[in-house]
This record gives structure tokens, C-alpha cells and sequence, in this order.
């Protein structure tokens, strides 16, 4: 990993550090103390950059207008929600968000991401009414105090303010391919979680394997993306033994294999990525690593890029990998299959490597 985000706050209002603005903090809870601030040090200390979740909605504080989208009123009928709300006042729920986002960008150090959580606009014809969005959150003037405390931090894009986001941030799947915008690659980041839960869920059966976990990693970044990845600690602030469990396989893949990771982003159009792998590039070494999600029989054949490849190596033990054109009965006969000229074959091992996914390094001319 190379930087971590925690939930400061999420929907329920409850604040892990020692808000002057709320009693609903970890300081007046059984831990008696401000949670982030050792979070952020020992983080720092092992040379992660460090980021804040803040959620926009508030649900437990007395100004934060409930609708009918989200929340524990949100089944009301709306004679009673408007009961509910009465002398509830957004613009001030606005300026305590500003207070407290003011409170984590002043007192915990250089803080690389602020991650705030979310807008829902509506269609005016929604039956549930117009949700929640710039209007609500006073977005523009939320955006000038981060920006004049914290100007390099950088922001996700759920204030509902075209422009003030530094990536998009696709939850729970990962796209198709890259995404753009007029025409140009945007910086995303996927946020997923483990099993389904946000939260530690004691009874959640639907946990995601390692190897599964791997490939999402992957596949993430082949479209250019990067990936966000959930934990939830116990009641004891523990993370349990099944994370535990993923986390270090996750690790001990990346020992290995983090050069294809790292550093990397979508490979060039030009290069053609063989069925059932995933491609990643890193422009500054100059290296393409071709990931195989399922291990082919003695040869990994790649269209295009004949006599561009200096040299190929399996990641996992820095074995060198013969390379080989076709001989010119066999190029006949792969032109014929739906291959081009330019094929080039990666002898392999005829057994997979003992890794979730083995990846080649090709070492491009």
C-alpha cells in the first residue's frame, strides 16, 4: 500500500477525533481519546500518505434536514418527515461541516486526501423529492477553505461540483475500460470493499478470495484506475483473521510482482492484450507486464509486437522467458487463426507458477 484513508466520520454523525463542535466523538466514547491522530502519525511513520473520509450527511445532528433517499426517516410519510424537520436549518448544518473539515485540516498534519461521501441530486419529478447536492453542502465555499488550508490535497469528486474533483470514483465495480471525459483519460479510483460490508459484519458469508482480490488490483490499473480497498476492524478495533488473511496474500503477491503495480497505468492502444490476461505499462521504465489470469499451454502469443521486445522474464522467480518469432509455416497457419504478422510467441513453463496471477515482464526496445 501507499497511503490509507479513514472513516473521520460517516453517516451516523459519530467523530473518531476530539470535535469542538459535537459531544458524538470518540473522546466521550469507551476509547476516551482522539483516534486520529496516532492513526495518522503511525501511518506517516511508515511512509504512507495519509487521507480523511468525511461523510456529508449527518443524521444524528439537530440541522441536518432528512429526506426521503437516505436515513432513518427516509420510510416516513412526508407530512411526517416535514414534522420531523421543522427548525432544521441546512445553511447552518453547512458551516459546522466547514468547522469541522477545518478542524481535521489544521490539526493533523499534511493530509494528502480528503475523501467527502456523497451527493444524490434528483430529477425534479422524483417522487421522493430533489435529494442533496451543492445547494446543501455550500460546495463552492467548502471547496475555497480546503484549498486555502490544504491547497495539495487532492479531492474526490462527490461535492456535486464539476471541476473541484481531482478523480472520479467508481464504488463497487470496476469499469469496463478507462474512463474519459471530453475525450481525455480521468484519474479515477475504485473503492471496493473485501465482502460486501463497509463495516465489520460478523455474520457476512460473502467474502471475496485473495486471488479474486489480485485480479480486481489488476485489472484496476490496466484501465488506468487505482484501487481504494476497504477493511473494517471488530468492536476491538481489530482487523479480523479473514482480512488479515487477504491483506498478507495480497503482500506477498506484490513482493514480487508490486514493479507491474506500481508506477503503472493502462498500457498504449498499440499494444494488444492476449484473451484472458490484463495489460499494464510503466512509460518511465519502458517495461509492458502482460498479467495471465489463465496459464496457456508452452506459449503466450502477442499480436504486434514482433521485433519491439528486448526481452521477457516470469516476475515471480526473474527467470528469463525464450522469445520467439514464428517460423514461417507457423505465421501462415496463425494469420489463418485471426493473428497478425507481427505475432510474437513467450515460451513458458508448461505448469503455472505458484502465484494467484503470474505475470511476464517485457522489456520493450
Amino acid at each position: 500500500m501507499r497511503y490509507a484513508v479513514i472513516t473521520a466520520k460517516h453517516h451516523e454523525g459519530f467523530c473518531l477525533w476530539d470535535s469542538a463542535h459535537t459531544d458524538l466523538k470518540a473522546t466521550n466514547s469507551g476509547a476516551g481519546r482522539d483516534l486520529l491522530k496516532p492513526w495518522a502519525e503511525a501511518f506517516r511513520a511508515r511512509g504512507l500518505r495519509t487521507g480523511f473520509y468525511y461523510s456529508l450527511l449527518d443524521w444524528s445532528h439537530p440541522d441536518f434536514v432528512h429526506d426521503r433517499h437516505f436515513g432513518p426517516w427516509k420510510d416516513l410519510p412526508p407530512e411526517e418527515l416535514a414534522v420531523k424537520n421543522r427548525g432544521r436549518d441546512m445553511h447552518r448544518y453547512a458551516g459546522y461541516m466547514r468547522d469541522q473539515v477545518q478542524e481535521l485540516l489544521t490539526g493533523y498534519g499534511d493530509i494528502d486526501v480528503l475523501w467527502f461521501d456523497f451527493s444524490y441530486t434528483k430529477k425534479p419529478d422524483d417522487p421522493r423529492g430533489p435529494g442533496k447536492g451543492r445547494a446543501d453542502w455550500e460546495s463552492e465555499e467548502l471547496l475555497a477553505l480546503i484549498r486555502r488550508l490544504r491547497p495539495g490535497a487532492i479531492l474526490d469528486d462527490r461535492i456535486d461540483l464539476p471541476g473541484a474533483g481531482n478523480f472520479a470514483s467508481p464504488e463497487q465495480f470496476t469499469p469496463r475500460t478507462g474512463l474519459v471525459r471530453d475525450g481525455k483519460p480521468v484519474v479515477w479510483e475504485a473503492c471496493q470493499t473485501m465482502g460486501g460490508w463497509w463495516g465489520y459484519q460478523r455474520s457476512n458469508a460473502a467474502w471475496r478470495s485473495a486471488d479474486e482480490l489480485i485480479r480486481t488490483l489488476i485489472d484496476t490499473v490496466s484501465k488506468g484506475g487505482n484501487l481504494l480497498l476497504n477493511v473494517g476492524p471488530t468492536a476491538r478495533g481489530e482487523l479480523c483473521p479473514r482480512t488479515q488473511e487477504r491483506l498478507r496474500a495480497i503482500g506477498a503477491w506484490m513482493v514480487h510482482h508490486g514493479d507491474a503495480i506500481h508506477g503503472c497505468g493502462a498500457a498504449p492502444a498499440e499494444f494488444v492484450c492476449p484473451p484472458d490476461c490484463r495489460l499494464t505499462w510503466n512509460p518511465r521504465t519502458r517495461r509492458l507486464y502482460v498479467h495471465v489470469f489463465a496459464w496457456p499451454y508452452q506459449h503466450l502469443h502477442i499480436d504486434g509486437l514482433r521485433g519491439k521486445v528486448r526481452s521477457a522474464r516470469l516476475m515471480l522467480d526473474g527467470s528469463e522467458l525464450p522469445l520467439s518469432g514464428l517460423k514461417e509455416w507457423q505465421l501462415h497457419m496463425a494469420q489463418g487463426a485471426g493473428f497478425g504478422p507481427d505475432l510474437l510467441s513467450v515460451t513458458l513453463p508448461v505448469e503455472q507458477p505458484a502465484t494467484a496471477v503470474p505475470v511476464i515482464e517485457l522489456d520493450m526496445l
